[in-house]
């Protein structure tokens, strides 16, 4: 280890944070960190707790003089987004995160840095690890698989947990405290892929969407962010009318809850149009900078001369597909009618992908209210059925209904304001936490979420303020010490 984030405040959570960065964590292979946290718990001889799914629950006993306050449970994921930029060379399933200091931030090269939630992890850890923190009893409670389907919280043991208090460390706005969350379901669309002889006399190039800053498919859906997979086709579909372009492959985006930043297509021209086809996209290039001149400075649409493809899609299947994109929504839905400035309802076109006989076309749908998350989620799948895809919805998860009158939200807010001499905003987010499905499971546990403050989450511009980190930890020891009796 390399120790980069040597004398950084808290220095225990800055310690644990950068050994987690060691290891190894996507979703769904979160053997090595587990084994890790199990080992951990061993080691300060507390109990430890492996559930079916894979989460772990450690208990620590109330410090001295502690032991009549109400049990609490801290809780937080233990996988990460796993993100990279595509001339970056990584692994993540063997390579450890290369966390460095940027200013006022800390960041990783050229990849996610797993502050979401690595950060709760490490804090987790400090506390259980502390001999000089005042606290009742307490659950640490670290959930697997959230990023990808929270099958931890889904699986999470509806009687493993004693306390009925939670702090959920996931959220990624200092001074905001988090009472309630949307719900949502991911809808993957099949759509057949008939392949034919590539044209005569064509030419082969790669159209490339580069340069976009990517974002969480919550958090950021309504900061006017580019959506890699809508500028590719929209340039595809022009291009089709005016040159006769035809498609040979359609790759772009990765994530369900990633706003895509990349995206590239394999295409043929003919040759005679080949000069009036790059000149287009030159000028085309110019058009969506402008028109995403604030959000994305780096935006960059290009035509780079390739190999011709022999064979591209049937003539069916490009109408189909281009059309079938460009009226797929993506973006912001509905505002909130009763809390302001508040997404609402909102649908994420995150990955396309050219698989040997079909396209396989993934999206994410959010909502706070339960009843739109499905009217939304069918507004996607009858665009894509309209051109003879199949739509499969998802499990899905449900919202986290506000309670402005929480016990926990009124010290928490107290704290804050002894602390730092001023009140923290109490809102309601528009990504997914799991706190919708712990409160489903634990209808009685009063919650709050919050964080450091993390910016860039689920893309390589991941970035975690540093001071942000202490004003965190200072408030979560301040909570401790407040738990109300039994």
């Amino acid at each position: 280890m390399n120790n980069v984030l040597n004398g950084l405040k808290p220095e225990r959570i800055y310690h644990y944070f950068e050994e987690i960065c060691q290891i190894p964590r996507p979703s769904k292979k979160e053997e090595k960190i587990a084994a890790y946290i199990v080992e951990f718990g061993k080691k300060h001889n507390l109990e430890t707790i492996v559930d079916k799914t894979g989460n772990i629950i450690i208990r620590k006993p109330a410090t001295s003089g502690m032991e009549g306050l109400k049990s609490l449970v801290l809780q937080s994921h233990i996988d990460m987004v796993c993100e990279k930029n595509s001339d970056t060379e990584h692994n993540f399933d063997t390579d450890p995160i290369q966390p460095f200091i940027a200013g006022e931030w800390v960041k990783a090269r050229g990849t996610t840095l797993g502050a979401d939630d690595g950060i709760g992890v490490a804090a987790q850890l400090a506390i259980l690890e502390a001999t000089d923190i005042a606290h009742g009893p307490i659950e640490c409670l670290f959930t697997v698989d959230e990023e990808t389907g929270l099958s931890g919280a889904f699986g999470l043991d509806p009687t493993i947990l004693k306390s009925t208090i939670l702090l959920n460390l996931d959220s990624e706005d200092e001074g905001e405290i988090f009472i309630g969350c949307a719900g949502g379901i991911d809808t993957v669309i099949t759509l057949p892929c008939e392949m034919q002889e590539g044209i005569a006399n064509a030419k082969g190039y790669n159209v490339k969407v580069s340069g976009l800053k990517g974002g969480h498919s919550g958090d950021d859906i309504n900061k006017g962010l580019g959506n890699a997979n809508k500028i590719l086709n929209r340039i595809l579909w022009e291009s089709s009318k005016l040159f006769g372009l035809k498609v040979a492959s359609f790759n772009a985006g990765n994530l369900r809850n990633a706003i895509a930043r990349e995206g590239e297509a394999i295409v043929a021209i003919p040759a005679d149009k080949a000069g009036e086809f790059e000149t287009f996209v030159a000028k085309f290039n110019d058009t969506v900078r402008a028109e995403y001149n604030i959000t994305e400075p780096g935006l960059s649409v290009q035509a780079l001369e390739t190999e011709y493809p022999k064979r591209v899609m049937s003539d069916d299947t490009q109408v189909k597909l281009l059309n079938s994109l460009y009226a797929c929504p993506h973006g912001v839905i509905a505002m909130s009618q009763s809390i302001a400035n508040f997404v609402e309802t909102s649908t994420n076109l995150a990955a396309v992908k050219t698989r040997k006989d079909h396209i396989e076309i993934t999206t994410s749908q959010r909502s706070s209210v339960e009843s739109e998350k499905y009217d939304v989620a069918n507004m996607i799948a009858s665009v894509f059925n309209l051109a003879g895809g199949k739509a499969v919805h998802g499990e899905g998860y449900p919202g986290w209904t506000p309670n402005p009158n929480s016990e926990i939200l009124e010290i928490s807010k107290a704290a804050y304001e002894k602390l730092f001499g001023k009140s923290p905003k109490v809102l309601a987010i528009h990504a997914g936490l799991e706190c919708g499905l712990i409160g489903e499971k634990y209808p009685k546990m009063d919650m709050i979420s919050y964080g450091p403050t993390i910016k860039g989450a689920h893309s390589p511009d991941e970035r975690l303020n540093i001071d942000t980190v202490q004003k965190f930890w200072d408030l979560t020891i301040e909570i401790l010490k407040n738990v109300p009796k039994a």
